[in-house]
Protein backbone atom coordinates (compact mmCIF):
# COMPACT_ATOMS: atom_id res chain seq x y z
CA UNK A 1 0.00 0.00 0.00
CA UNK A 2 1.40 3.30 -0.95
CA UNK A 3 0.00 7.24 -0.38
CA UNK A 4 1.04 9.91 -1.94
CA UNK A 5 0.18 13.54 -0.33
CA UNK A 6 0.91 16.65 -2.16
CA UNK A 7 -0.13 20.20 -3.27
CA UNK A 8 1.40 22.02 -0.12
CA UNK A 9 2.59 25.52 -0.19
CA UNK A 10 3.04 28.94 1.07
CA UNK A 11 -0.64 31.13 0.97
CA UNK A 12 -1.43 34.30 2.10
CA UNK A 13 -4.06 34.30 5.08
CA UNK A 14 -7.68 34.05 3.54
CA UNK A 15 -6.61 31.83 0.51
CA UNK A 16 -7.20 28.37 -0.45
CA UNK A 17 -5.23 25.50 -1.03
CA UNK A 18 -5.92 21.91 -2.02
CA UNK A 19 -4.09 18.71 -1.00
CA UNK A 20 -4.26 15.45 -2.53
CA UNK A 21 -3.67 11.82 -1.37
CA UNK A 22 -2.92 9.24 -4.11
CA UNK A 23 -3.59 6.15 -2.75
CA UNK A 24 -2.66 2.59 -4.43
CA UNK A 25 -2.65 -1.26 -3.28
CA UNK A 26 -5.31 -1.29 -0.85
CA UNK A 27 -8.60 -2.85 -0.69
CA UNK A 28 -10.68 0.78 -0.12
CA UNK A 29 -14.15 -1.49 0.49
CA UNK A 30 -13.87 -0.83 4.41
CA UNK A 31 -11.51 1.81 4.50
CA UNK A 32 -11.64 5.70 5.71
CA UNK A 33 -8.46 7.93 4.77
CA UNK A 34 -7.76 10.70 7.33
CA UNK A 35 -5.66 13.98 7.30
CA UNK A 36 -3.97 14.80 10.22
CA UNK A 37 -1.82 17.76 10.66
CA UNK A 38 1.77 18.59 12.74
CA UNK A 39 1.76 22.31 13.72
CA UNK A 40 5.57 23.49 14.43
CA UNK A 41 6.79 22.22 17.95
CA UNK A 42 3.66 20.42 18.52
CA UNK A 43 1.61 17.30 18.57
CA UNK A 44 -0.48 15.49 15.23
CA UNK A 45 -3.51 16.28 15.35
CA UNK A 46 -6.66 15.01 13.56
CA UNK A 47 -7.98 17.77 10.75
CA UNK A 48 -10.59 15.21 8.83
CA UNK A 49 -11.74 11.98 7.36
CA UNK A 50 -13.95 10.54 5.13
CA UNK A 51 -15.42 6.97 4.71
CA UNK A 52 -14.56 5.81 1.53
CA UNK A 53 -17.48 3.47 1.12
CA UNK A 54 -20.42 6.58 1.44
CA UNK A 55 -18.06 9.39 1.59
CA UNK A 56 -19.55 10.15 5.48
CA UNK A 57 -16.99 12.95 6.41
CA UNK A 58 -15.36 14.51 10.08
CA UNK A 59 -13.74 17.62 10.76
CA UNK A 60 -11.90 19.01 14.04
CA UNK A 61 -13.97 21.80 14.62
CA UNK A 62 -10.86 23.96 14.31
CA UNK A 63 -11.44 23.48 10.99
CA UNK A 64 -14.70 22.83 10.09
CA UNK A 65 -16.53 25.20 7.80
CA UNK A 66 -13.22 26.09 6.08
CA UNK A 67 -11.57 22.54 5.24
CA UNK A 68 -13.81 20.24 3.11
CA UNK A 69 -12.37 16.48 2.38
CA UNK A 70 -13.87 13.91 -0.26
CA UNK A 71 -12.70 11.44 -2.43
CA UNK A 72 -12.77 10.72 -5.90
CA UNK A 73 -12.87 6.71 -6.43
CA UNK A 74 -11.91 6.29 -9.69
CA UNK A 75 -8.17 7.67 -9.32
CA UNK A 76 -8.19 6.17 -5.40
CA UNK A 77 -8.11 9.61 -4.95
CA UNK A 78 -8.82 12.16 -0.99
CA UNK A 79 -8.85 15.51 -1.34
CA UNK A 80 -8.70 18.19 2.33
CA UNK A 81 -9.75 21.58 0.15
CA UNK A 82 -8.77 24.40 2.56
CA UNK A 83 -10.28 27.78 2.46
CA UNK A 84 -9.81 30.82 4.56
CA UNK A 85 -6.75 29.26 5.91
CA UNK A 86 -4.94 31.22 8.81
CA UNK A 87 -1.77 31.40 10.07
CA UNK A 88 -2.48 28.99 12.94
CA UNK A 89 -2.97 26.49 10.00
CA UNK A 90 0.70 26.43 9.08
CA UNK A 91 1.55 22.39 9.32
CA UNK A 92 3.15 19.39 7.97
CA UNK A 93 -0.15 17.75 6.61
CA UNK A 94 -0.24 14.00 6.50
CA UNK A 95 -3.20 11.44 5.11
CA UNK A 96 -3.57 8.47 6.18
CA UNK A 97 -5.70 4.73 5.46
CA UNK A 98 -7.36 2.93 8.02
CA UNK A 99 -8.57 -0.58 6.45
CA UNK A 100 -11.17 -0.45 8.60
CA UNK A 101 -13.20 2.72 9.19
CA UNK A 102 -14.16 2.95 12.54
CA UNK A 103 -16.79 5.10 13.29
CA UNK A 104 -15.26 5.37 17.33
CA UNK A 105 -12.05 6.11 16.64
CA UNK A 106 -11.54 7.71 13.35
CA UNK A 107 -9.63 11.19 14.81
CA UNK A 108 -6.66 8.87 16.55
CA UNK A 109 -3.81 8.72 14.61
CA UNK A 110 -3.08 4.93 16.37
CA UNK A 111 -6.24 3.70 14.44
CA UNK A 112 -4.38 4.39 10.34
CA UNK A 113 -2.25 1.28 9.14
CA UNK A 114 -0.71 3.51 6.47
CA UNK A 115 0.79 6.77 6.16
CA UNK A 116 2.02 8.98 3.21
CA UNK A 117 4.53 11.24 3.74
CA UNK A 118 3.78 14.93 4.99
CA UNK A 119 3.88 18.51 2.49
CA UNK A 120 4.47 21.20 4.11
CA UNK A 121 1.67 24.14 4.25
CA UNK A 122 2.49 27.53 5.04
CA UNK A 123 -0.22 30.03 5.49
CA UNK A 124 1.89 33.66 5.98
CA UNK A 125 -0.16 36.36 7.75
Amino acid sequence: VQLQAFGGGLVQAGGSLRLSCAASGADFSSAAVGWFRQPPGKEREFVAAIRWYNARTYYADSVKGRFTISRERAKNTAYLQMDSLKPEDTAVYYCALDLYYSVTYYYRANEYDYWGQGTLVTVSS
